[in-house]
């Protein structure tokens, strides 16, 4: 009797998977299926200025010149999602009541699924002028304090705005944040790599070697930093009424935005919103040079000269800087406020 019991068990077990192996060409087939098709899709989160997500933003998406639009709401995360689209020009309109509107456009390719950028809400004006009575000030506060959040791996990136139409800064908003920007752990650590490098070429040899010889170039590294900072994008901005910040442009062919970039290194934009001659960048560069001249060993000192050198040299390097900023750092920098892109 067990035996005949065993027997039976084992021709179940036998049925069984013969059955399982026959459905597998029928599995297999339709999973090749699944894997087969590409569609394409949008997705992508909001936050507000705050960093926030945003739970319950409409978002409405149309695609090439057709009539007709899809529409979603965020989750608890902030994140939203299309699927199932046909390829071609799309435009994203996100609405959020009592935060201002924000739109963006790009190309979907076949069986692409797009991430779009961080988008971001700001408060609405008309809002924030019957609401909420923010004065300029306290916008560009809001401002300031959102730009102090951008780095490039680790490295403040905090001069520059990737908003299309950002609220000047008043004086003190710029001292504070050039002197932000200059006691920052990374411009010491950035003058402690700068200073070994020195150390090892001997540079300025009238510091000696050693740990007094390293101290004194640290010193010198950092105060060249803090100086520049402090006077070209906090002092004179401040006192010459012109904007410290990098304006991103982000459109145009890859030879006008490089022209824009460079040429940011002689003009900027006034706190009236017109382009001027960027007198705060170069009587910056030209004082922090002077400076350095001061506190350099006196056997590296060479009077004017190396004063209007030192000033040159950071004038262009403020144009080299900005053209980074146009097409690499706008694209690693992490916590961007507001991805728009300017038109100078």
């Amino acid at each position: 009797m067990r035996a005949d019991l065993r027997m039976l068990c084992v021709l179940s077990l036998c049925g069984l998977s013969i059955r399982i192996y026959a459905q597998q060409p029928s599995v297999l087939v339709f999973t090749q299926q699944i894997q087969g098709v590409s569609e394409s899709g949008i997705r992508g989160t909001v936050k507000d200025i705050g960093g926030a997500a945003v739970s319950g933003a409409h978002i409405t998406l149309v695609i090439g010149g057709s009539s007709t639009q899809q529409e979603a709401i965020t989750d608890s995360e902030g994140y939203f999602a299309f699927v199932g689209l046909a390829a071609g020009d799309f435009k994203l309109t996100i609405t959020e009541e009592g935060l201002a509107s924000e739109s963006i456009q790009g190309t979907l390719h076949p069986g692409e699924q797009y991430q779009a950028p961080p988008i971001v809400l700001r408060i609405a004006t008309a809002n924030a002028e019957v609401n909420v009575t923010l004065t300029r000030e306290e916008i560009a506060e809001e401002d300031v304090k959102a730009e102090e959040k951008q780095r490039v791996f680790g490295i403040p990136n905090f001069f520059v705005t990737y908003q299309k139409n950002p609220v000047p800064l008043d004086a003190k908003q710029k001292f504070e944040l050039s002197v932000r920007g200059s006691i920052d752990p990374a411009s010491f650590i950035i003058s402690g790599f700068v200073a070994g490098i020195e150390q090892a070429n001997n540079s300025l040899p009238g510091y000696g070697q050693g740990m007094e010889g390293y101290g004194k170039r640290f010193g010198a590294a950092y105060a060249n930093t803090a100086s520049a900072t402090i006077l070209r994008d906090g002092l004179f901005p401040a006192l010459l009424h012109q904007d410290p910040r990098y304006f991103y442009r982000g459109t145009g062919s890859i030879w006008s935005r490089s022209g824009y970039a460079l040429s940011t290194a002689v003009i900027c934009k006034g706190d009236n919103g017109r382009w001027q001659p960027n007198y705060s960048s170069l009587l910056g560069n030209l004082s922090a040079g002077a400076l350095t001249n001061l506190y350099y060993p006196a056997g590296s000192r060479n009077g004017a000269a190396l004063t209007i050198e030192n000033g040159l040299l950071g004038t262009a390097g403020v144009g080299v800087g900005h053209l980074i900023q146009e097409f690499v750092f706008s694209k690693i920098t992490s916590h961007r406020h507001r991805e728009e892109a300017t038109q100078p």
